[in-house]
């Protein structure tokens, strides 16, 4: 799986560099919820587990999602709390995270990953998705290096500052995720922004995706981990080093 790409920039915004909490306790904190122990990891509310449904323990899962699980956590720092919880269903977290590689990582067309990531936010605030708004906002400004649009983008599409080409495409996916019938003069309305029909296709496929996500996460009750929160906020610290 090419999965690991999507998180491996993650990395570079490491717990040490950018977190004002003790990393050893955080470490523990973030294994303790990662192999059955269902810990929101919060300090506020530790107690809340990060799903409804039972957090497989690491020893009974297939080598393989123990593989990715572990290999997304080395290089993101933490790993998302969507891997354990999906993880309930082996097969299911292949297939997911299989299709999330095939629409997320393409390397053709003219969506960058801050656009994907951008849709995905607007369409799950949308969609009332607490942990896709969360996860998907820290990813946009890691991507964009903006640290204010996709807040904007959450409480008010309409008012957020965002460019011509930005508002169609975003306009497009909402009207996906709705669902309305989709006419000609919307894809013409794309094609004005420099948005081909494959673009549209992507467009819908990212939207129509993360509306099944919406709705796993509205199941499983799904919670964010704390570390999404302030990922792309706080600047990395500089090192003295020469």
């Amino acid at each position: 799986m090419r999965v690991i790409s999507s998180f491996m920039k993650l990395g570079r915004f490491s717990l040490s560099a950018n977190f004002p909490i003790n990393v050893s306790h955080g470490n523990w904190r973030l294994a303790r919820a990662v192999w059955g122990i269902k810990g929101y990891g919060t300090d506020s509310d530790s107690s809340r587990p990060i799903s409804r449904y039972p957090v497989p323990y690491k020893k009974d899962l297939p080598y393989d999602i123990v593989e990715l699980m572990e290999e997304v956590e080395k290089k993101s720092g933490f790993l998302p709390n969507v891997f354990k919880v999906l993880a309930h269903r082996p097969s299911e977290f292949r297939a997911f995270f299989a299709y999330y590689d095939v629409i997320m990582n393409k390397e053709t067309g003219n969506l960058t990953k801050a656009d994907r990531e951008l849709i995905i936010v607007a369409t799950s605030a949308s969609n009332k998705c607490p942990y896709c708004v969360t996860a998907h906002s820290a990813l946009h400004r890691i991507y964009s290096k903006q640290r204010t649009l996709a807040d904007q983008v959450v409480l008010n599409p309409d008012l957020a500052d965002l460019s011509k080409r930005q508002r169609a495409m975003l306009e497009f996916a909402l009207a996906i995720a709705k669902p309305e019938n989709i006419t000609e003069s919307q894809f013409q309305k794309l094609e004005e922004h420099g948005f081909d029909r494959e673009d549209a296709w992507d467009i819908a496929m990212v939207t129509g995706f993360f509306a099944l996500a919406n709705r796993i996460a509205h199941l499983t009750d799904l919670r964010p981990n704390e570390e999404f929160y302030t990922l792309g906020r706080i600047p990395r610290e500089k090192s003295n080093e020469k």
